[in-house]
């Protein structure tokens, strides 16, 4: 293993806090806010996506209340010129309305990737374990499923969902998304995602499929042939065979998870369905541009 350039990687994490205050948006803010208002009916933006997006990425990643961060920004006010304090509530109004794309660029359509799918549980209150189990309190999980670049360690899709919904129901829906980022070349998973419909559906688009079969597998095809070959491969030797098709690169998106919670924690901090939906996104795609700087995170 090559030793690890110390230099370049302190760097890279001390560029993270310039992702996180980049105020280069102000010379662009006037033509953006223009572009946004152009023909909008009722009350005028009065500041762009770009700021608000920055705005986000602070909440999330400092985990920083709004009104702790109209505080934040109105301080910062004083030495942009120029800059005006939105208040909070109107804060937390225009992160919820964000389109924020998890790439923004990072991939290319003709890039030939493979993805590992996995899926972890994420707290939806940041409550304590003790106060759980002391006043009998549980408001469940969301349950976070992505499919990852085992290369660049980049989250090419992600759906996030209740707790009970199983693995295997979100592959499609993570390749169709992955694919339209890059061309995925083979998908891996565990074995929640071995179904018959999965490895037809993979194998429609041409996609190698790299899914452990169930032990007590038969062999036979039932139906579908690309599921049968695999399984009859797989039962022979198990190790040989995931040697030979890189299942172990499946670690990739339990890195990934790892990562992601070291970063932002093990909860949602947003009270509703729709807006911790809009606040993993968001994370995720901080997640990403992180990895683009670094990708040894």
């Amino acid at each position: 293993m090559a030793a690890r350039d110390w230099g370049s990687y302190n760097e890279a994490l001390v560029r993270r806090g310039e992702i996180l205050l980049d105020l280069r948006i102000m010379k662009g803010w006037k033509h953006e806010l223009a572009q946004m208002n152009e023909g909008k009916e009722g009350a005028r933006y009065e500041y762009p996506d770009s700021f608000v997006r920055l705005l986000a990425f602070i909440h999330v990643y400092l985990r920083l209340p709004y009104r702790q961060l109209e505080g934040f920004v109105r301080m910062l006010a004083t030495h942009v010129n120029g800059l005006r304090t939105p208040d909070y509530s109107s804060m937390a109004w225009r992160t919820q309305r964000l389109n924020v794309k998890l790439n923004d660029d990072l991939t290319k359509p003709n890039d030939e990737v493979v993805i590992a799918l996995d899926a972890s549980g994420i707290k939806v209150s940041s409550r304590g374990e003790w106060m759980r189990h002391k006043w009998k309190v549980r408001r469940g999980f969301l349950k976070i499923h992505v499919a990852v670049d085992v290369k660049r360690k980049r989250i090419l899709a992600l759906e996030v969902t209740k707790e009970k919904v199983a693995d295997g129901r979100r592959l499609k829906s993570l390749v169709g998304k992955a694919s339209k980022q890059a061309k995925i070349t083979k998908t891996i998973g565990d074995g929640g995602y071995d179904s018959k419909t999965n490895f037809r559906y993979l194998a429609d688009r041409g996609i190698e499929p790299v899914i452990k079969v169930r032990k007590n597998s038969s062999g036979k095809a039932g139906g579908c042939i690309p599921r049968k070959l695999l399984a009859q491969e797989y039962l022979r030797n198990p190790e040989a065979w995931k040697r030979k098709q890189g299942y172990g690169q499946r670690w990739m998106a339990e890195t990934v998870f790892s990562t992601f919670k070291r970063l932002f924690g093990e909860y949602a901090s947003s009270l509703k369905f729709r807006y911790m939906v809009k606040e993993m996104i968001l994370k995720a795609s901080l997640y990403n541009l992180f990895t683009a700087i670094s990708p040894a995170i």
